[in-house]
């Protein structure tokens, strides 16, 4: 076999290889698939998980001077009459309101507890997180059936130079225990209205929106 056409065939091998290995690389993003921009189906989300700065009512059935409101700690924890530094981040309302009934059982008989959080922060875990290139980066409690075109309203769309599609979304993979990365065309959908570049949004996404290099 001449060696010109050896060449040829080992030359082109090589391409192929490489190829293949760019097809496997890519920069580990994948697409998620559209959603809806209006719901056709409303259901709830996961449990809410109460986080620090979280503002709660505590009430106690026929015992109200054992009640209180009040606001979750930095530090994650709560004080009520007869309670004191009860750690409430991390618990659903239900939870919480188990741990404060076996307290106050020790005062009173089969107490009845319900906790009622009036105003949302939650954990970092249950809130999205938008940065880079838009109108005023924000982290915003989740809410059951958001979408990115949800998460982008809040936080007032693309800036005039963001390269709103080379957007990713950064997502924790809680069956493998790894992050995940997906692309996101927020300029397709935020400037051309291309339904299909709106995506379902999961508690603890991270947006990151890039500038333009030009």
């Amino acid at each position: 076999m001449p060696f010109t056409r050896v060449f040829s065939l080992l030359a082109l091998c090589a391409l192929a290889t490489l190829s293949v290995a760019g097809c496997a690389g890519g920069g580990g993003r994948t697409e998620l698939p559209p959603a809806s921009f209006v719901a056709m189906q409303e259901g709830p989300g996961e449990d809410y998980v109460i986080g620090p700065l979280d503002e709660l009512t505590i009430f106690v059935w026929r015992n109200p001077e054992l009640g209180a409101s009040v606001q979750v700690r930095p530090d994650g924890r709560i004080t009520t009459p007869l309670i004191t530094d009860m750690p409430a981040v991390g618990k659903t309302p239900s939870m919480l309101a188990e741990d404060i009934k076996l307290q106050l059982s020790q005062y009173i008989q089969e107490p009845l507890v319900s906790v009622i959080v009036n105003k949302f922060a939650g954990t970092f875990s249950q809130q999205v997180r938008i940065v880079g290139a838009t109108g005023k980066p924000a982290s915003i409690p989740y809410r059951a059936n958001m979408t990115v075109l949800d998460a982008m309203i809040a936080v007032g769309g693309l800036s005039e130079f963001a390269a709103g599609n080379r957007s990713k979304l950064i997502r924790f993979d809680k069956e493998t225990g790894k992050q995940r990365e997906y692309a996101l065309k927020l300029g397709d959908l935020l400037k051309k209205g291309d339904s299909r570049a709106n995506v379902m949004l999961m508690p603890g996404d991270v947006i990151i929106i890039p500038e333009s290099t030009f």
